[in-house]
Protein backbone atom coordinates (compact mmCIF):
# COMPACT_ATOMS: atom_id res chain seq x y z
CA UNK A 1 0.00 0.00 0.00
CA UNK A 2 2.13 2.84 -1.34
CA UNK A 3 1.81 5.72 -3.77
CA UNK A 4 -1.44 7.41 -4.80
CA UNK A 5 -3.63 4.83 -3.01
CA UNK A 6 -2.10 5.61 0.37
CA UNK A 7 -2.35 9.35 -0.21
CA UNK A 8 -5.99 8.96 -1.26
CA UNK A 9 -6.74 6.92 1.85
CA UNK A 10 -5.16 9.54 4.13
CA UNK A 11 -6.97 12.41 2.44
CA UNK A 12 -10.33 10.60 2.49
CA UNK A 13 -9.91 9.67 6.15
CA UNK A 14 -9.23 13.30 7.09
CA UNK A 15 -12.30 14.47 5.14
CA UNK A 16 -14.53 11.93 6.90
CA UNK A 17 -13.03 12.89 10.27
CA UNK A 18 -13.72 16.56 9.57
CA UNK A 19 -17.36 15.86 8.69
CA UNK A 20 -17.84 13.64 11.75
CA UNK A 21 -16.42 16.29 14.09
CA UNK A 22 -18.55 18.99 12.50
CA UNK A 23 -21.64 16.86 13.17
CA UNK A 24 -20.40 16.04 16.70
CA UNK A 25 -20.24 12.31 15.90
CA UNK A 26 -17.58 9.86 17.01
CA UNK A 27 -14.96 10.06 14.24
CA UNK A 28 -13.45 6.57 14.83
CA UNK A 29 -16.86 4.89 14.52
CA UNK A 30 -17.81 6.89 11.43
CA UNK A 31 -14.49 6.03 9.79
CA UNK A 32 -15.02 2.32 10.39
CA UNK A 33 -18.56 2.45 9.01
CA UNK A 34 -17.54 4.42 5.92
CA UNK A 35 -14.62 2.06 5.34
CA UNK A 36 -16.96 -0.93 5.48
CA UNK A 37 -19.20 0.58 2.81
CA UNK A 38 -16.35 1.76 0.58
CA UNK A 39 -14.65 -1.65 0.63
CA UNK A 40 -17.56 -3.12 -1.36
CA UNK A 41 -17.57 -0.44 -4.08
CA UNK A 42 -16.34 -1.93 -7.38
CA UNK A 43 -13.00 -0.56 -8.52
CA UNK A 44 -11.81 0.52 -5.07
CA UNK A 45 -8.22 -0.69 -4.65
CA UNK A 46 -7.52 -3.32 -2.01
CA UNK A 47 -5.81 -1.79 1.01
CA UNK A 48 -3.85 -4.63 2.53
CA UNK A 49 -3.03 -4.22 6.22
CA UNK A 50 0.73 -4.50 6.63
CA UNK A 51 1.44 -5.58 10.25
CA UNK A 52 5.02 -4.29 10.07
CA UNK A 53 3.77 -0.86 8.95
CA UNK A 54 1.28 -0.72 11.83
CA UNK A 55 3.58 -2.02 14.56
CA UNK A 56 6.60 0.08 13.58
CA UNK A 57 5.27 3.27 11.96
CA UNK A 58 1.77 3.78 13.37
CA UNK A 59 1.54 2.25 16.86
CA UNK A 60 4.68 3.87 18.40
CA UNK A 61 3.74 7.52 17.69
CA UNK A 62 0.15 6.96 18.84
CA UNK A 63 1.32 5.37 22.10
CA UNK A 64 3.99 8.00 22.63
CA UNK A 65 1.58 10.88 22.10
CA UNK A 66 -0.92 9.32 24.53
CA UNK A 67 1.85 8.80 27.10
CA UNK A 68 3.00 12.43 26.77
CA UNK A 69 -0.51 13.61 27.68
CA UNK A 70 -0.97 11.05 30.47
CA UNK A 71 -0.30 11.67 34.13
CA UNK A 72 2.58 9.62 35.46
CA UNK A 73 1.44 10.42 39.01
CA UNK A 74 -2.13 9.24 38.34
CA UNK A 75 -0.92 6.06 36.66
CA UNK A 76 1.47 5.35 39.53
CA UNK A 77 -1.33 5.91 42.05
CA UNK A 78 -3.56 3.44 40.16
CA UNK A 79 -0.87 0.94 39.18
CA UNK A 80 -2.58 -2.03 40.87
CA UNK A 81 -5.96 -1.74 39.05
CA UNK A 82 -4.19 -0.83 35.80
CA UNK A 83 -1.99 -3.92 36.16
CA UNK A 84 -5.05 -6.09 36.76
CA UNK A 85 -6.55 -4.76 33.53
CA UNK A 86 -3.45 -4.57 31.35
CA UNK A 87 -1.91 -7.89 32.44
CA UNK A 88 -4.46 -9.99 34.33
CA UNK A 89 -7.46 -9.25 32.10
CA UNK A 90 -5.45 -9.71 28.90
CA UNK A 91 -4.23 -13.16 29.97
CA UNK A 92 -7.70 -14.14 31.24
CA UNK A 93 -9.29 -13.02 27.95
CA UNK A 94 -6.67 -14.93 25.98
CA UNK A 95 -7.54 -18.15 27.81
CA UNK A 96 -11.34 -17.61 27.85
CA UNK A 97 -11.51 -16.81 24.13
CA UNK A 98 -9.10 -19.66 23.37
CA UNK A 99 -11.34 -22.20 25.15
CA UNK A 100 -14.43 -20.79 23.41
CA UNK A 101 -12.77 -20.91 19.99
CA UNK A 102 -11.73 -24.52 20.55
CA UNK A 103 -15.32 -25.44 21.45
CA UNK A 104 -16.93 -23.75 18.43
CA UNK A 105 -14.16 -24.73 15.98
CA UNK A 106 -13.24 -28.31 17.00
CA UNK A 107 -10.74 -28.70 14.16
CA UNK A 108 -8.75 -25.72 15.38
CA UNK A 109 -5.74 -26.79 17.53
CA UNK A 110 -5.91 -25.39 21.06
CA UNK A 111 -2.62 -23.53 20.58
CA UNK A 112 -4.09 -21.82 17.48
CA UNK A 113 -7.22 -21.00 19.49
CA UNK A 114 -4.98 -19.30 22.07
CA UNK A 115 -3.41 -17.31 19.23
CA UNK A 116 -6.90 -15.98 18.49
CA UNK A 117 -7.39 -15.24 22.18
CA UNK A 118 -4.16 -13.24 22.35
CA UNK A 119 -5.06 -11.36 19.16
CA UNK A 120 -8.44 -10.11 20.45
CA UNK A 121 -7.35 -9.60 24.08
CA UNK A 122 -6.11 -5.95 24.06
CA UNK A 123 -8.77 -3.21 23.86
CA UNK A 124 -8.01 0.08 22.12
CA UNK A 125 -9.20 2.96 24.30
CA UNK A 126 -9.02 5.73 21.68
CA UNK A 127 -12.77 5.80 21.01
CA UNK A 128 -13.67 5.13 24.66
CA UNK A 129 -11.46 7.95 25.95
CA UNK A 130 -12.85 10.41 23.39
CA UNK A 131 -16.43 9.59 24.44
CA UNK A 132 -15.57 9.64 28.15
CA UNK A 133 -13.96 13.07 27.94
CA UNK A 134 -16.91 14.48 26.04
CA UNK A 135 -19.37 13.19 28.65
CA UNK A 136 -17.31 14.16 31.69
CA UNK A 137 -16.38 10.68 32.91
CA UNK A 138 -14.55 10.73 36.23
CA UNK A 139 -10.78 11.17 36.01
CA UNK A 140 -9.97 7.86 37.74
CA UNK A 141 -12.00 5.96 35.15
CA UNK A 142 -10.19 7.83 32.38
CA UNK A 143 -6.85 7.06 34.02
CA UNK A 144 -7.67 3.36 34.14
CA UNK A 145 -8.74 3.27 30.48
CA UNK A 146 -5.68 5.19 29.29
CA UNK A 147 -3.27 3.26 31.52
CA UNK A 148 -4.72 -0.03 30.36
CA UNK A 149 -4.43 0.89 26.68
CA UNK A 150 -0.81 2.00 27.13
CA UNK A 151 0.34 -1.28 28.67
CA UNK A 152 -1.99 -4.04 27.50
CA UNK A 153 -0.51 -4.18 23.98
CA UNK A 154 2.81 -5.36 25.43
CA UNK A 155 1.08 -8.17 27.37
CA UNK A 156 -1.01 -9.26 24.41
CA UNK A 157 1.87 -9.23 21.91
CA UNK A 158 4.01 -11.30 24.31
CA UNK A 159 1.17 -13.81 24.77
CA UNK A 160 0.75 -13.81 21.00
CA UNK A 161 4.40 -14.74 20.44
CA UNK A 162 4.21 -17.58 22.98
CA UNK A 163 0.99 -18.95 21.45
CA UNK A 164 2.36 -18.77 17.89
CA UNK A 165 5.52 -20.58 19.01
CA UNK A 166 3.39 -23.34 20.54
CA UNK A 167 1.33 -23.60 17.35
CA UNK A 168 4.30 -24.04 15.01
CA UNK A 169 5.97 -26.59 17.29
CA UNK A 170 8.55 -24.51 19.15
CA UNK A 171 6.66 -24.25 22.43
CA UNK A 172 8.48 -23.47 25.66
CA UNK A 173 7.85 -24.59 29.21
CA UNK A 174 5.21 -22.49 31.09
CA UNK A 175 7.83 -21.36 33.62
CA UNK A 176 10.10 -20.30 30.76
CA UNK A 177 7.18 -18.36 29.26
CA UNK A 178 6.69 -16.45 32.52
CA UNK A 179 10.39 -15.65 32.71
CA UNK A 180 10.35 -14.50 29.09
CA UNK A 181 7.42 -12.18 29.84
CA UNK A 182 9.21 -10.67 32.85
CA UNK A 183 12.44 -10.35 30.89
CA UNK A 184 10.74 -8.61 27.96
CA UNK A 185 8.78 -6.32 30.30
CA UNK A 186 11.65 -5.24 32.55
CA UNK A 187 13.93 -4.78 29.55
CA UNK A 188 11.36 -2.63 27.75
CA UNK A 189 10.91 -0.42 30.82
CA UNK A 190 14.70 -0.04 31.17
CA UNK A 191 15.11 0.92 27.49
CA UNK A 192 12.28 3.44 27.80
CA UNK A 193 13.89 5.07 30.83
CA UNK A 194 17.27 5.25 29.10
CA UNK A 195 15.73 6.85 26.02
CA UNK A 196 13.70 9.28 28.14
CA UNK A 197 16.73 10.40 30.17
CA UNK A 198 18.82 10.79 27.01
CA UNK A 199 16.11 12.83 25.27
CA UNK A 200 15.72 15.13 28.27
CA UNK A 201 19.50 15.61 28.40
CA UNK A 202 19.66 16.48 24.69
CA UNK A 203 16.65 18.79 24.81
CA UNK A 204 18.27 20.90 27.53
CA UNK A 205 21.17 21.55 25.17
CA UNK A 206 19.24 22.36 22.00
CA UNK A 207 18.74 26.04 21.32
CA UNK A 208 15.40 26.02 19.50
CA UNK A 209 11.94 24.64 20.19
CA UNK A 210 11.68 23.49 16.57
CA UNK A 211 14.78 21.30 16.99
CA UNK A 212 13.46 19.89 20.26
CA UNK A 213 10.15 18.97 18.60
CA UNK A 214 12.02 17.43 15.67
CA UNK A 215 13.97 15.29 18.14
CA UNK A 216 10.69 14.36 19.84
CA UNK A 217 9.33 13.00 16.56
CA UNK A 218 12.18 10.48 16.47
CA UNK A 219 11.69 9.27 20.06
CA UNK A 220 8.84 6.75 19.59
CA UNK A 221 10.49 5.08 16.60
CA UNK A 222 13.92 5.09 18.26
CA UNK A 223 12.63 3.63 21.53
CA UNK A 224 10.61 0.94 19.73
CA UNK A 225 13.37 -0.13 17.34
CA UNK A 226 16.06 -0.05 20.04
CA UNK A 227 14.01 -2.37 22.26
CA UNK A 228 12.76 -4.68 19.49
CA UNK A 229 15.68 -4.81 17.08
CA UNK A 230 18.60 -2.76 18.36
CA UNK A 231 20.14 -5.61 20.37
CA UNK A 232 19.57 -8.47 17.93
CA UNK A 233 23.33 -8.90 17.55
CA UNK A 234 23.36 -10.06 21.18
CA UNK A 235 20.18 -12.14 20.72
CA UNK A 236 18.30 -9.73 23.04
CA UNK A 237 14.78 -8.45 22.41
CA UNK A 238 12.59 -6.40 24.74
CA UNK A 239 9.09 -4.91 24.56
CA UNK A 240 9.16 -2.00 22.15
CA UNK A 241 5.65 -0.99 23.19
CA UNK A 242 6.65 -0.59 26.85
CA UNK A 243 9.82 1.25 25.85
CA UNK A 244 7.76 3.81 23.93
CA UNK A 245 5.22 4.21 26.75
CA UNK A 246 7.85 4.65 29.48
CA UNK A 247 9.83 7.13 27.38
CA UNK A 248 6.64 9.13 26.74
CA UNK A 249 5.64 9.16 30.40
CA UNK A 250 9.13 10.28 31.45
CA UNK A 251 9.42 13.04 28.86
CA UNK A 252 5.84 14.20 29.45
CA UNK A 253 6.29 14.32 33.23
CA UNK A 254 9.36 16.53 32.91
CA UNK A 255 8.08 18.71 30.04
CA UNK A 256 6.74 21.45 32.37
CA UNK A 257 10.37 22.23 33.26
CA UNK A 258 11.32 22.71 29.61
CA UNK A 259 10.99 25.68 27.25
CA UNK A 260 7.58 27.21 26.65
CA UNK A 261 8.22 27.23 22.88
CA UNK A 262 8.82 23.48 22.89
CA UNK A 263 5.56 22.76 24.72
CA UNK A 264 3.54 24.89 22.31
CA UNK A 265 5.29 23.34 19.32
CA UNK A 266 4.88 19.78 20.65
CA UNK A 267 1.17 20.28 21.30
CA UNK A 268 0.54 21.32 17.69
CA UNK A 269 2.78 18.62 16.20
CA UNK A 270 1.34 15.70 18.16
CA UNK A 271 -2.28 16.77 17.78
CA UNK A 272 -1.80 16.86 14.02
CA UNK A 273 -0.02 13.48 14.06
CA UNK A 274 -2.77 11.94 16.20
CA UNK A 275 -5.51 13.22 13.89
CA UNK A 276 -3.75 11.82 10.81
CA UNK A 277 -2.78 8.42 12.27
CA UNK A 278 -6.06 7.76 14.08
CA UNK A 279 -8.04 8.63 10.95
CA UNK A 280 -5.80 6.33 8.94
CA UNK A 281 -6.04 3.29 11.22
CA UNK A 282 -9.81 3.40 11.77
CA UNK A 283 -10.47 3.86 8.05
CA UNK A 284 -8.10 0.96 7.37
CA UNK A 285 -10.05 -1.29 9.76
CA UNK A 286 -13.25 -0.79 7.79
CA UNK A 287 -11.53 -1.26 4.43
CA UNK A 288 -10.35 -4.77 5.39
CA UNK A 289 -13.80 -6.37 5.26
CA UNK A 290 -13.94 -7.35 1.57
CA UNK A 291 -10.43 -8.86 1.55
CA UNK A 292 -11.00 -10.86 4.73
CA UNK A 293 -14.38 -12.20 3.62
CA UNK A 294 -12.86 -13.25 0.29
CA UNK A 295 -10.33 -15.49 2.09
CA UNK A 296 -12.89 -17.60 3.97
CA UNK A 297 -15.78 -19.88 3.15
CA UNK A 298 -18.59 -17.82 4.59
CA UNK A 299 -21.17 -20.18 6.09
CA UNK A 300 -23.51 -20.45 9.05
CA UNK A 301 -21.03 -22.41 11.16
CA UNK A 302 -18.34 -19.79 10.70
CA UNK A 303 -20.69 -16.90 11.46
CA UNK A 304 -22.04 -18.58 14.61
CA UNK A 305 -18.50 -19.41 15.73
CA UNK A 306 -17.35 -15.83 15.20
CA UNK A 307 -20.41 -14.64 17.13
CA UNK A 308 -19.50 -16.95 20.02
CA UNK A 309 -15.92 -15.59 20.04
CA UNK A 310 -17.30 -12.03 20.07
CA UNK A 311 -19.61 -12.85 22.98
CA UNK A 312 -16.77 -14.51 24.92
CA UNK A 313 -14.55 -11.46 24.34
CA UNK A 314 -17.16 -9.07 25.74
CA UNK A 315 -18.25 -11.29 28.65
CA UNK A 316 -14.67 -12.08 29.71
CA UNK A 317 -14.16 -8.41 30.54
CA UNK A 318 -17.26 -8.35 32.75
CA UNK A 319 -16.41 -11.67 34.42
CA UNK A 320 -12.97 -10.32 35.28
CA UNK A 321 -13.83 -6.71 36.18
CA UNK A 322 -16.18 -7.15 39.14
CA UNK A 323 -14.18 -9.76 41.14
CA UNK A 324 -10.84 -8.08 40.34
CA UNK A 325 -12.25 -4.75 41.55
CA UNK A 326 -14.04 -5.78 44.74
CA UNK A 327 -12.31 -8.92 46.05
CA UNK A 328 -9.01 -7.13 46.83
CA UNK A 329 -11.00 -4.46 48.69
CA UNK A 330 -12.75 -7.14 50.76
CA UNK A 331 -9.50 -8.89 51.60
CA UNK A 332 -7.30 -5.88 52.40
CA UNK A 333 -8.12 -3.54 55.27
CA UNK A 334 -5.20 -1.32 54.29
CA UNK A 335 -6.61 -0.98 50.80
CA UNK A 336 -10.03 -0.02 52.17
CA UNK A 337 -8.42 2.68 54.31
CA UNK A 338 -6.28 4.00 51.50
CA UNK A 339 -8.74 3.89 48.57
CA UNK A 340 -12.35 4.85 48.07
CA UNK A 341 -14.79 2.03 47.48
CA UNK A 342 -15.12 1.65 43.68
CA UNK A 343 -18.38 2.96 42.30
CA UNK A 344 -20.40 0.19 40.65
CA UNK A 345 -21.27 2.49 37.76
CA UNK A 346 -17.61 3.23 37.12
CA UNK A 347 -16.78 -0.49 37.02
CA UNK A 348 -19.67 -1.14 34.62
CA UNK A 349 -18.64 1.68 32.27
CA UNK A 350 -15.03 0.45 32.17
CA UNK A 351 -16.23 -3.11 31.57
CA UNK A 352 -18.33 -1.96 28.61
CA UNK A 353 -15.52 0.21 27.17
CA UNK A 354 -13.67 -2.75 25.68
CA UNK A 355 -13.55 -1.81 22.00
CA UNK A 356 -10.82 -3.50 19.97
CA UNK A 357 -8.69 -1.64 17.48
CA UNK A 358 -5.96 -1.81 14.90
CA UNK A 359 -3.50 -3.75 17.12
CA UNK A 360 -5.88 -6.71 16.99
CA UNK A 361 -5.96 -6.70 13.19
CA UNK A 362 -2.23 -6.05 12.91
CA UNK A 363 -1.45 -9.02 15.16
CA UNK A 364 -3.87 -11.18 13.19
CA UNK A 365 -2.23 -10.18 9.90
CA UNK A 366 1.17 -11.05 11.40
CA UNK A 367 0.18 -14.68 12.06
CA UNK A 368 2.52 -16.97 10.08
CA UNK A 369 1.00 -18.78 7.12
CA UNK A 370 1.80 -22.19 8.64
CA UNK A 371 -0.50 -21.62 11.64
CA UNK A 372 -3.56 -23.90 11.24
CA UNK A 373 -6.86 -22.08 10.79
CA UNK A 374 -5.21 -18.75 10.01
CA UNK A 375 -8.10 -17.54 7.82
CA UNK A 376 -10.62 -18.38 10.55
CA UNK A 377 -8.55 -16.47 13.13
CA UNK A 378 -8.33 -13.46 10.81
CA UNK A 379 -12.08 -13.49 10.21
CA UNK A 380 -12.93 -13.79 13.92
CA UNK A 381 -10.47 -11.02 14.80
CA UNK A 382 -12.09 -8.75 12.22
CA UNK A 383 -15.61 -9.53 13.51
CA UNK A 384 -14.56 -8.80 17.10
CA UNK A 385 -12.83 -5.54 16.15
CA UNK A 386 -15.62 -4.09 14.03
CA UNK A 387 -18.49 -5.38 16.19
CA UNK A 388 -17.03 -4.04 19.44
CA UNK A 389 -16.27 -0.67 17.85
CA UNK A 390 -19.75 -0.28 16.39
CA UNK A 391 -21.76 -1.99 19.17
CA UNK A 392 -19.97 -0.82 22.28
CA UNK A 393 -18.75 2.44 20.78
CA UNK A 394 -22.22 3.61 19.76
CA UNK A 395 -23.87 2.53 23.02
CA UNK A 396 -21.18 3.71 25.47
CA UNK A 397 -22.63 7.26 25.69
CA UNK A 398 -26.05 5.75 26.47
CA UNK A 399 -24.52 3.52 29.16
CA UNK A 400 -22.75 6.47 30.77
CA UNK A 401 -25.87 8.64 30.71
CA UNK A 402 -28.15 5.81 31.89
CA UNK A 403 -25.93 5.02 34.84
CA UNK A 404 -25.61 8.73 35.49
CA UNK A 405 -22.01 8.36 36.55
CA UNK A 406 -20.21 11.64 36.08
CA UNK A 407 -17.27 12.99 38.00
CA UNK A 408 -17.00 16.26 39.90
CA UNK A 409 -13.40 16.69 38.79
CA UNK A 410 -14.09 20.00 37.04
CA UNK A 411 -15.20 21.72 40.25
CA UNK A 412 -12.36 20.19 42.27
CA UNK A 413 -9.89 21.28 39.58
CA UNK A 414 -11.27 24.82 39.59
CA UNK A 415 -10.96 25.08 43.37
CA UNK A 416 -7.44 23.62 43.42
CA UNK A 417 -6.36 25.86 40.54
CA UNK A 418 -7.69 28.96 42.31
CA UNK A 419 -5.86 28.09 45.52
CA UNK A 420 -2.56 27.44 43.75
CA UNK A 421 -3.02 30.45 41.46
CA UNK A 422 -3.34 32.72 44.49
CA UNK A 423 -0.09 31.27 45.84
CA UNK A 424 1.57 31.52 42.43
CA UNK A 425 0.56 35.17 42.03
CA UNK A 426 2.10 35.96 45.41
CA UNK A 427 5.28 34.11 44.43
CA UNK A 428 5.40 36.13 41.20
CA UNK A 429 5.07 39.42 43.11
CA UNK A 430 7.79 38.34 45.56
CA UNK A 431 10.10 37.48 42.65
CA UNK A 432 9.27 40.86 41.08
CA UNK A 433 10.22 42.70 44.27
CA UNK A 434 13.66 41.07 44.11
CA UNK A 435 14.23 42.25 40.54
CA UNK A 436 12.88 45.81 40.36
CA UNK A 437 16.01 47.83 41.10
CA UNK A 438 16.28 50.82 38.71
CA UNK A 439 12.96 50.01 37.07
CA UNK A 440 10.29 52.75 36.68
CA UNK A 441 7.65 52.43 39.38
CA UNK A 442 4.75 52.47 36.91
CA UNK A 443 6.19 49.32 35.23
CA UNK A 444 6.37 47.53 38.60
CA UNK A 445 2.83 48.64 39.48
CA UNK A 446 1.55 47.35 36.14
CA UNK A 447 3.18 43.96 36.71
CA UNK A 448 1.85 43.72 40.27
CA UNK A 449 -1.61 44.54 39.00
CA UNK A 450 -1.35 41.84 36.33
CA UNK A 451 -0.34 39.21 38.91
CA UNK A 452 -3.21 40.21 41.21
CA UNK A 453 -5.64 40.06 38.28
CA UNK A 454 -4.54 36.50 37.39
CA UNK A 455 -5.00 35.38 40.99
CA UNK A 456 -8.46 36.97 41.23
CA UNK A 457 -9.52 35.57 37.83
CA UNK A 458 -8.87 32.02 39.02
CA UNK A 459 -11.19 32.52 41.97
CA UNK A 460 -13.83 33.96 39.67
CA UNK A 461 -13.76 30.77 37.62
CA UNK A 462 -14.15 28.36 40.56
CA UNK A 463 21.41 38.85 33.41
CA UNK A 464 19.86 42.45 33.49
CA UNK A 465 21.14 45.25 31.19
CA UNK A 466 22.07 48.65 32.63
CA UNK A 467 19.98 51.01 30.53
CA UNK A 468 16.99 49.04 29.38
CA UNK A 469 13.82 50.72 28.24
CA UNK A 470 10.62 50.49 30.32
CA UNK A 471 9.14 48.12 27.69
CA UNK A 472 12.20 45.85 27.85
CA UNK A 473 12.12 45.94 31.65
CA UNK A 474 8.43 45.00 31.58
CA UNK A 475 9.05 42.00 29.33
CA UNK A 476 12.05 40.82 31.35
CA UNK A 477 10.30 41.10 34.68
CA UNK A 478 7.10 39.57 33.37
CA UNK A 479 9.09 36.55 32.23
CA UNK A 480 10.58 36.28 35.71
CA UNK A 481 7.08 36.35 37.20
CA UNK A 482 5.81 33.76 34.73
CA UNK A 483 8.70 31.51 35.71
CA UNK A 484 7.76 31.89 39.38
CA UNK A 485 4.15 30.98 38.63
CA UNK A 486 5.25 27.91 36.66
CA UNK A 487 7.50 26.78 39.49
CA UNK A 488 4.64 27.07 41.98
CA UNK A 489 2.27 25.01 39.84
CA UNK A 490 4.91 22.35 39.18
CA UNK A 491 5.55 22.08 42.93
CA UNK A 492 1.82 21.70 43.52
CA UNK A 493 1.61 18.95 40.88
CA UNK A 494 4.56 17.10 42.38
CA UNK A 495 3.00 17.41 45.85
CA UNK A 496 -0.30 15.98 44.60
CA UNK A 497 -2.28 19.19 45.20
CA UNK A 498 -3.39 19.45 41.58
CA UNK A 499 -3.70 17.01 38.70
CA UNK A 500 -1.51 17.02 35.58
CA UNK A 501 -4.55 18.09 33.59
CA UNK A 502 -4.74 21.32 35.59
CA UNK A 503 -0.99 21.84 35.29
CA UNK A 504 -1.02 21.43 31.51
CA UNK A 505 -3.95 23.82 31.13
CA UNK A 506 -2.30 26.54 33.21
CA UNK A 507 1.08 26.00 31.54
CA UNK A 508 -0.52 26.56 28.15
CA UNK A 509 -1.89 29.94 29.32
CA UNK A 510 1.51 30.96 30.70
CA UNK A 511 3.32 29.69 27.60
CA UNK A 512 1.05 31.65 25.27
CA UNK A 513 1.66 34.82 27.27
CA UNK A 514 5.42 34.28 27.17
CA UNK A 515 5.22 33.62 23.44
CA UNK A 516 3.44 36.98 23.04
CA UNK A 517 6.17 38.70 25.06
CA UNK A 518 8.84 37.14 22.84
CA UNK A 519 7.01 38.30 19.73
CA UNK A 520 7.03 41.86 21.07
Amino acid sequence: MVGPELLLLLLGALVVTSIARRLNWSAPLVLVAVGLVVSFIPGVPEFELDPHLILVLVLPPLLYSAALDSSYLNIRANLRPIGLLAVGLVLFTTFAVGVTAKLVFPDLPFAAALVLGAVVAPPDAVAAVAIGRKLGLQRRAMTLLVGESLINDATALTAFKVAVAATVGTAMHPVASVWMFLYITVGGIAVGLIVGVAVRFLRKRLCEGVLESALGLLVPFGAYLLAEEGLHAFDIQFSGVLAVVVAGLYVGHHSPRGKYSTRLQDAAVWRSADALLESFVFALIGLQVSAIIADVDLNTSLLLGAGAVLLATILARFVWMYPATYIPMFLSKRMRERERWPHLGQVTVIAWAGMRGVVTLAAAAAIPQEVPGRSIILFCAFVVTVATLLLQGTTLPWVINKIGFEGDDARKDALAEAQIQHRAAQAAVNRLDQEIADVPEHVADQLRSLAEHRGNAAWERLGRQEEESPAAAYRRLRRVMLSAERDEFIKARDAGEIDDEVLFRVLRELDLEEAALSRE
